[in-house]
């Protein structure tokens, strides 16, 4: 038993995960480009875009601030907003098939160039400058090579936390171990004590019997 074990979990700092990074700028942007390429009234697809957007960003802060008590529910919200950017990766792709639109794959010319880039950047500010200048098919393209980028992440991640979620458990595993922990420790405690005590109780006795000695020699 690990007497520092603590029943509340550190929790993940999710401003610093690189996925969670991603997702803020992916909603902003999703936010920009519902404004400039898709009609402002009778299309359900900008609500549907832009929530998407936003349950993968808050999902992955509820479930980090979740994960301090409870991994079984950090794994819940975070595979919720796994499911969300799932949704809007495919309303990105259908955005561009339905208007006979290209879906950047390895073999376009542009493809490269736009994967290196959204690889190695994470904040919104790298990306804001572009919001106003890429067109449809390129703004397009960008959020749906994003929603990809942030699900290998979080994969990676979600392998992570099931691993400990296996050897760990979860919050009443921990409680557990912690409170027979603490028992053990108090037991463990009294033992040493009531041995010390005897040792004193004889030690006691003896200095009695010596005292006793030199009175009958006195």
């Amino acid at each position: 038993m690990d007497n520092n074990e603590r029943v509340l979990l550190e929790g993940a700092n999710w401003k610093a995960l690189r996925f969670y990074q991603k997702s803020e700028a992916l909603y902003q942007m999703t936010f920009v480009f519902c404004e400039r390429f898709l009609p402002k009234h009778g299309d359900r697809t900008v609500d549907q875009m832009v929530q998407a957007a936003r349950s993968g960003k808050q999902n992955i802060i509820e479930g980090s601030e979740d994960g301090k008590t409870s991994t079984e529910m950090e794994l819940k919200l975070l595979n919720v907003a796994r499911s969300s950017i799932h949704e809007l990766r495919e309303d990105y792709k259908d955005y561009l098939l339905s208007r006979q639109l290209s879906l950047w794959d390895k073999h376009h010319p542009r493809y490269n160039k736009m994967h290196d880039f959204t690889k190695v950047h994470n904040k919104l500010e790298d990306y804001e400058p572009f919001f106003q200048l890429w067109n449809g098919e390129e703004m397009a393209n960008t959020g749906y090579t994003m929603c990809c980028q942030i699900d290998v992440l979080m994969n990676g991640y979600l392998a992570t936390l099931e691993e400990r979620f296996k050897r760990e458990g979860g919050m009443k595993e921990r409680m557990y171990r912690v409170r027979t922990g603490y028992r053990a420790e108090q037991e463990r405690m009294m033992k040493e004590m009531e041995e010390t005590i005897r040792r004193q109780a004889e030690r006691i006795k003896e200095l009695e019997a010596e005292l006793e000695k030199r009175r009958q020699e006195d």
